[in-house]
């Protein structure tokens, strides 16, 4: 099956976002990949038992979706953008729910880093990054939003700058930034350092 255009996966999306509930059974099967990519980055930073699995997370996150009726979708990175924040929101809300934070509890290390999520590098779990981007959203808003679309979202330089209507050299300087300020922060809570 050859790969839809953006722009076609746009309009159904703006179709979808007007109620055309047509729309939504078209674009599910051209984004469900894309979906489980994102999902997989996410889980392939939690512990190896972890009860929730990257299809469960995708069904999440996809019933969220549905019930977010009559969102204006810009376009495909926007759209990526948004299931990477909810995919991110349940992983934390289920954590939080089993009391991963005590004493690590099991949660799984991962790193910052342009490659892949939690690889064989050792960094902060998910609860503790999340309350990073917190902190950093509360300072500078667009760099936590930089983080999230690049490292949870898995999008490009280019795909993210469009999201965040910014060129994609601002995309670069914010993500440098913002990889810095989380290893500062994440390394004194730890009081070592971090490599992001």
């Amino acid at each position: 099956m050859a790969r839809p255009k953006t722009h076609e996966v746009t309009t159904l999306l703006q179709a979808w976002g007007r109620g055309e509930d047509a729309a939504l059974d078209e674009i599910i099967p051209i984004v469900y990949r894309e979906l489980r990519r994102i999902a997989h980055r996410y889980m392939a930073g939690e512990r190896p038992d972890h009860t929730l699995q990257t299809t469960a997370l995708v069904n999440e996150a996809y019933l969220k979706l549905v019930d977010s009726r009559r969102v204006n979708w810009r376009n495909r990175a926007h759209f990526f953008a948004i299931s990477a924040q909810l995919m991110r929101r349940i992983l934390v809300d289920y954590a939080r729910a089993r009391g991963y934070r005590k004493r690590g509890a099991g949660a799984q290390d991962i790193t910052l880093h342009e490659g892949l999520v939690g690889g064989n590098e050792r960094g902060r779990n998910v609860l503790e990054l999340d309350d990073a981007l917190k902190a950093l959203a509360e300072l500078d808003p667009r760099k936590s939003q930089v983080v999230e679309l690049r490292f949870f979202g898995g999008l490009s330089l280019e795909e993210t700058a469009e999201v965040l209507k910014v060129c994609p050299d601002t995309v670069l300087r914010d993500w440098r930034m913002a990889k810095a300020w989380l290893g500062r922060e994440l390394g004194a809570e730890k009081g070592g350092s971090v490599s992001v």
